[in-house]
């Protein structure tokens, strides 16, 4: 499965697949060649000192980041600064299950944790770019997880991070609902522990894999406003096969299943022999926390808790009826909220 119909520029536009050699692995896996996908936006100035790092989230790629939350007039403007957007470890783009080499291939792709795209990401932007400080670390989701573990791995490295919609440390109640995520690939007869002869074998299996997220990634508020009709679509039953059913029906299942095993364990306390609070408190930079409003599983009480353990951190929550898949960006509200609340961030003199 060497050429995937989905993961390539025609789909997720223009990223450069870099590599960084040999990468050992937390859980004790070696990738022999990793490579990351990095799609870079921007002039980075003569002295390095404009880069902002994007990482991705499940599913998603740097082509949604870019989409979302890049442009002239944003917050994130290429303009002033110089973006990296780091496609995560197993995502489909960067080395993954179905591009790997032979040895970690599909069923033999390794575990993957949050700290190793972290550790990843600096060594690409230190040994590559030359980066040795960032003006800000930007992600929503997984993307949040991979921000809190930068700033508390690397606590010298950003002058500021704002994690949207996401944990420092994953709760027992995302854990079970991933793994719910993931019985619905698992549980199919077609996925045959990993070597599944197609990914159109696994339709239904990423089909109900959709319907999780039509359940729980948006919110009730939507359902009950129906707010599909802003996409198009006549009635609730057609915007759940037509758009989230559709959306992950072409996507690899280890991809899936690789990346959602490494969502449920991100946890930065493992930075501190699992003291949550010391890990947190060793954060340094002006961190902005982003909880979306009405997320159903990344649930604004559990952002707050992690929040008052941070250090020089303000709670800055995101009003979207969306609920968690507003991160896309369907919501003119809350983009603009989010360039407000980045804009305001960037502008501190620090």
């Amino acid at each position: 499965m060497k050429n995937h119909a989905y993961y390539n520029p025609e789909n997720h536009g223009d990223y450069e697949l870099i590599s960084i050699g040999e990468f050992k692995l937390a859980e004790g896996g070696t990738i022999p060649n990793l490579k990351l996908a990095v799609r870079t936006l921007g002039i980075l100035n003569e002295d390095k000192s404009n880069a902002i790092l994007i990482p991705t989230w499940f599913s998603g790629t740097s082509k949604i980041m870019e989409d979302a939350y890049v442009g002239s007039g944003r917050a994130l403007d290429p303009s002033k600064y110089y973006i990296v957007i780091v496609n995560q470890i197993g995502n489909g783009l960067s080395t993954s299950p179905w591009n790997a080499d032979e040895s970690i291939a599909k069923s033999k792709f390794p575990n993957v944790r949050i700290e190793d795209d972290v550790k990843a990401q600096h060594t690409l932007l230190t040994t590559h770019f030359g980066i040795e400080k960032l003006e800000l670390v930007v992600g929503g989701s997984m993307g949040a997880q991979q921000t809190y573990e930068w700033a508390v791995r690397y606590p010298d490295f950003m002058k500021r991070a704002a994690p949207i919609a996401g944990y420092a440390k994953n709760t027992d109640h995302d854990f079970i609902f991933t793994r719910t995520l993931m019985d619905t690939i698992t549980s199919d007869p077609a996925f045959k522990d990993g070597e599944y002869d197609s990914i159109d074998s696994m339709k239904a299996a990423l089909s109900r894999h959709g319907d999780i997220w039509n359940v729980i990634g948006y919110s009730t508020e939507m359902w009950r406003k129906e707010l599909w009709k802003q996409l198009g679509f006549e009635n609730a039953l057609s915007f759940s096969e037509g758009f989230t059913q559709a959306y992950f029906q072409p996507m690899d299942p280890n991809t899936l299943l690789r990346c959602a095993w490494k969502w449920q364990r991100g946890d930065v306390s493992r930075n501190t022999g699992g003291d949550l609070k010391a890990a947190l408190g060793r954060i340094k930079c002006k961190l902005y926390c982003m909880p979306i409003d009405e997320d159903m599983f990344f649930r604004l009480a559990d952002c707050k808790a992690e929040q008052e353990m941070i250090p020089n951190s303000e709670w800055k929550p995101i009003k979207c009826d969306w609920g968690h898949l507003g991160l896309f960006g369907m919501d003119a509200n809350y983009n603009q909220q989010i360039d407000d609340t980045l804009n305001e961030l960037l502008a501190l003199d620090l």
